[in-house]
């Protein structure tokens, strides 16, 4: 896979998303998420009348349904029309779109989730982007810190690719299904339409179109 396979045109539908302008600074989808905290608390305020301010640098799109049980941390924006399900936990750095489902003991921390994001299920998304109309099954884990807490490098077949970061989870391109209890490792890349079966330990680069069976096993996707 190339570098040039995960740039932001060929894993993510950029109209899918108020941080398009985010996107446009940088060339690869890991570099936005140092920017995250401050792009937020600058496009809070700016937001408009059809989000409101819930708490201290939390914005809410009209239509989304927030259970008392739900926690949100700022600096946050949740989009239009989502669904925030008991035990949700947006834990700061947060930039959701529409129509996003984020369900029962689902966390997430410092991440873009495009529109129609659905994390319904005791979910883990640490330092990610996930594009738009990406499902987790039930149990998906997006791990962001490596046991040697070390810089993550990302290894295309052309040669090592320096990340900069100490904290990432995954690229996940549009309309990616990943399985129930799926894990991937930090600085995984997923290219759009792929499907993660359950159950699959992943790191690395996956191309897009394919059906991905185990950790180096793959096939086209028909």
């Amino acid at each position: 896979m190339r570098k040039t396979d995960f740039v932001h045109t060929r894993m993510f539908n950029l109209e899918r998303t108020i941080a398009t302008g985010l996107f446009d600074r940088t060339a690869f989808g890991w570099e936005v998420l140092p920017l995250l905290k401050d792009f937020i608390l600058e496009q809070g305020p700016k937001l408009g009348k059809d989000f409101e301010q819930v708490s201290e640098n939390v914005w809410v799109g009209k239509g989304t349904k927030i259970d008392p049980l739900a926690a949100l941390r700022g600096p946050a924006i949740v989009g239009h029309d989502c669904e925030l399900r008991p035990g949700c936990y947006l834990r700061e750095y947060v930039l959701a779109g529409n129509n996003c489902v984020l369900g029962n003991s689902t966390e997430i921390k410092n991440s873009i989730l495009f529109d129609g994001v659905q994390a319904a299920h005791f979910n883990y998304i640490g330092d990610s982007v996930l594009g738009y109309m990406v499902h987790l099954g039930a149990g998906v884990i997006l791990s962001n810190l490596k046991y040697t807490k070390t810089e993550i490098i990302l290894h295309p077949e052309e040669g090592a690719t320096s990340t900069g970061l100490k904290k990432f989870g995954a690229l996940v391109g549009d309309f990616v299904d990943i399985g129930s209890q799926a894990v991937l490792n930090p600085g995984t890349i997923v290219g759009r339409n792929s499907v993660i079966y359950p159950l699959v330990n992943l790191r690395g680069l996956v191309p897009q179109d394919k059906i991905v069976k185990g950790p180096h096993e793959w096939d086209h996707l028909r």
